[in-house]
């Protein structure tokens, strides 16, 4: 393998696909004015793309490498795709949350109370919910979860896709 293909392309570029996919659903769903009832599909989406983009990714990079990718690699690219997705979602949540529509966590916690309400919390119990959920919400906290979960799915996700798409020299002999 002293040819081997560089990965520093396939992971900008689908980490990029990834991370615009991700703000044109979340922009979508804000337009119609439905993103506060349907954020499970904002994120059934990004998962999707996500799981679609690194098997992309990955069989790119294999194809360019002659047909072999270690699953080292294989996470590599995948981790890469999903954290450069991570910082863009990161820059446009900060975007999204200080100009496009500041109001937005107050209306979600608004209907997160009355949620709460409906299932019987009391008046008490909810105030704590929501000074704890308020302490959350601050941009260091927000980053720093988006970070994380990326992280962790994007390694789950590529761990599995890596170690059915690898493909050494040595499992030709």
């Amino acid at each position: 393998m002293e040819n081997q293909a560089s990965s520093k392309s396939i992971i900008l570029n689908y980490g990029l696909y990834l991370g615009v996919i991700g703000i044109i659903v979340h922009l979508a769903l804000f337009a119609s004015g439905s993103l506060i009832e349907l954020q499970w599909v904002n994120s059934l989406a990004s998962f999707i793309a996500m799981i679609a983009l690194i098997i992309i990714g990955i069989k790119k990079f294999k194809e360019a490498n002659g047909g072999f990718i270690s699953w080292g690699q294989g996470v590599k690219i995948g981790m890469g795709i999903t954290m450069i997705s991570a910082v863009i979602a990161i820059v446009y949540t900060l975007i999204f949350m200080n100009y496009i529509d500041p109001t937005y966590q107050q209306q979600a916690m608004e209907v997160q109370q009355t949620a709460w309400l409906d299932s019987g919390m009391t008046e008490e119990q909810i105030e704590g919910a929501t000074e704890m959920a308020n302490k959350f919400q601050t941009p260091g906290i927000l980053s720093a979860m988006i970070l994380a979960m990326s992280a962790f799915l994007g390694f789950v996700i590529s761990a599995i896709i890596a170690a059915v798409m690898k493909k050494s020299e040595e499992e030709n002999y």
